[in-house]
This record gives structure tokens, C-alpha cells and sequence, in this order.
């Protein structure tokens, strides 16, 4: 078992994120994932800045930890051609620890562009398929065209490219997502401990690494971390399909304005109590995860990160699949 640390990006100004990033190699986590937002979820969290940058500075202070982004969009904010060509640089910098995470998509921070072309489900996957496959044609090396129906490549070429190619976990939640993610990835991303999806991508040929998010709210308290939680990461149980379709923070502040404490309590693990962590935990590696993500919302990333070296990455290293 694999742990990582979500580096909240929407949190805390760059420099404070890849200070937690030296902070979690030293706390003995595997990786860390990031974020990869134009905007922050909330105005309250006050940040977001450009992903790729936070990841070279990271590459170049740390030695042995992966870098994941949790996820890249390549299909509307950035061409394609750009992040093969960041991939590809930054898989070199890192020395093989990167891993591109990839999605379909939010509007928050794709609709920045002015781009009208952000509609619904079907075309933003048939634009995601389009993505991916002109990614793994620059990475072929040499010049490359492509004419899709929604997005084109003409006589480009990405000259530095990495001996071992950076792995493509796909980030998804129904069959159109792990039909996708078997054809064109190197791996899988979640959100929830849902088997069945699992399954599902395995059942189409999928394998390789299973990245899933653990919810948890690391405080001294139970009700620092829930308040923590209301503060700065309500957001996260508005649901998918708000996720995906509000354009920017002040619409999120509105639609998650009535989140309760119970709410908060019923999706994240709060409070300093390992057991709790761990079964919540238990839940993505009996689903069929291998990569647990520990996306802490606490208000104290120093203190969690403590916890982290001495309780939290044994306790999660350790999980293997309930028996049936």
C-alpha cells in the first residue's frame, strides 16, 4: 500500500504548499497529489496557483517522493500539446517520479478561457479520448499531426522526452470513465470506495495503480477539525454534479451555505482519533484502491503531518482487503 498527502493548492500560497511537500518526504509519505485549479473552490481558501510550477520547484528540493496531480484537465484550459511537453519536462527534472492525473474537467476553472465548447458529459469525454490520444502520439516521439473533431495537432513535436514515460491515471466514476481510462491510461483515480467501478476498468482491460482521496479532518479535536471542514472544504460534499457545472468560488459559497456539522461528520474523519483515519481508509482498500491519498482538511498541517509519520502512513501502509 502506497500512502500520499493531498496538498490543498487552494489553501495555501505556493511557497507554504512545497514547504508541505519538503515537510511530507521528511514525514515519510510516498507522494504527494495536487490539485490542478485556476480557481479555488471557495473564496475563503484564498489560493490556487499554477500547478506545474509548485511541481518543478518541488522536483528540484525533494529526493525520492512522487509527484501526482489530482488532476490535469488537458483538454480545454490547456492543448494537449503543452501538457505532454510539461509532463514530459517534468518527468525528466523529477527523475521518474512523476504521475499525470488527468479528468475531464470542472467549469470553475476551464471556463476561464471564454471557450463556449464546455457542455455537457459526452462531448467533454469525447474531447477528454481526444486529449489523451494526441499525449501518447507526442510521446512517440517525433513531429505528429492529429485532426479530431474537436481538437487538432500540426507537425508537433516534443524534443525532450523522459526515458520512462510518465504513468496517465485517469480520474473517473462510471463505465463511460473506465472504458476511457482502460484504453488510454496507466492507471485509475477515485473519489469514492466504489468496487464497482473498479471492477468495472478491470473487467476492460485496465490495470495499474489506484489512486483513491480519503477524506479526513486531522485536529486535536473533533469539533476543530469539523469546523475546520465548514470553513474551507464544504465544497467537497456538495456532490459531482455540482462540482462539475458551478463556474466559480461565490457560486460554490452559495451552494454549499447550508452544510451542516452532521454533514461534515458523515463523509470526513475528524478529530485526532486513528481509528477512525484507518477505518475510513479501510473503506477505499476494501474497494480495491492501492494508493491512499489522505486529503487532510485540519487546520493545522504541521500538526497533521506529525501524526502522519508516527501514527497515520504505518497504520495506512498496513491496510490489505477485509475478508469477504
Amino acid at each position: 500500500m502506497k500512502v500520499g498527502y493531498k496538498l490543498a493548492t487552494e489553501s495555501f500560497d505556493p511557497k507554504e504548499v512545497v514547504r508541505q511537500a519538503v515537510a511530507a518526504e521528511r514525514a515519510g509519505f510516498d507522494f504527494v497529489e495536487m490539485s490542478d485549479h485556476y480557481h479555488p473552490w471557495l473564496e475563503s481558501q484564498g489560493h490556487s496557483g499554477f500547478t506545474f510550477a509548485m511541481l518543478g520547484s518541488i522536483a528540484a528540493k525533494t529526493e525520492r517522493i512522487g509527484l501526482v496531480t489530482g488532476v490535469t484537465c488537458p483538454s480545454y484550459r490547456y492543448h494537449p500539446a503543452i501538457v505532454a511537453q510539461a509532463a514530459a519536462t517534468l518527468q525528466i527534472l523529477s527523475d521518474g517520479r512523476f504521475t499525470l492525473g488527468v479528468g475531464a474537467g470542472e467549469r470553475l476553472n476551464e471556463h476561464v478561457i471564454g471557450e463556449p465548447a464546455f457542455r455537457g458529459v459526452h462531448e467533454r469525454h469525447e474531447r477528454f479520448r481526444e486529449a489523451l490520444e494526441i499525449i501518447r502520439l507526442l510521446w512517440q516521439g517525433g513531429y505528429r499531426s492529429y485532426s479530431g473533431k474537436h481538437l487538432q495537432l500540426e507537425d508537433a513535436r516534443v524534443f525532450d522526452l523522459p526515458e520512462q514515460l510518465p504513468v496517465i491515471a485517469v480520474a473517473g466514476s462510471g463505465p463511460a470513465s473506465a472504458k476511457l481510462a482502460a484504453d488510454l491510461g496507466d492507471g485509475l483515480f477515485g473519489t469514492e470506495p466504489d468496487a464497482s467501478f473498479i471492477s468495472d476498468w478491470k473487467g476492460r482491460g485496465g490495470s495499474g495503480p489506484v489512486y483513491g482521496e480519503v477524506p479526513l479532518a486531522w485536529a486535536n479535536t473533533e469539533g476543530e477539525a469539523v469546523d475546520a471542514v465548514l470553513e474551507k472544504s464544504r465544497w467537497a460534499l456538495t456532490g459531482w454534479k455540482v462540482m462539475a457545472e458551478l463556474p466559480n468560488p461565490v457560486n460554490f459559497d452559495a451552494a454549499s451555505a447550508f452544510v451542516t456539522k452532521a454533514d461534515v461528520a458523515g463523509q470526513f474523519a475528524c478529530g485526532p482519533d486513528l481509528a477512525k483515519h484507518v477505518a475510513n481508509g479501510q473503506q477505499f482498500v476494501d474497494a480495491g484502491y492501492d494508493h491512499l491519498v489522505a486529503q487532510n482538511a485540519g487546520p493545522d498541517p504541521d500538526g497533521f503531518l506529525e501524526f502522519a509519520a508516527s501514527e497515520l502512513i504505518p497504520a495506512f501502509r498496513a491496510l490489505t482487503p477485509s475478508s469477504s
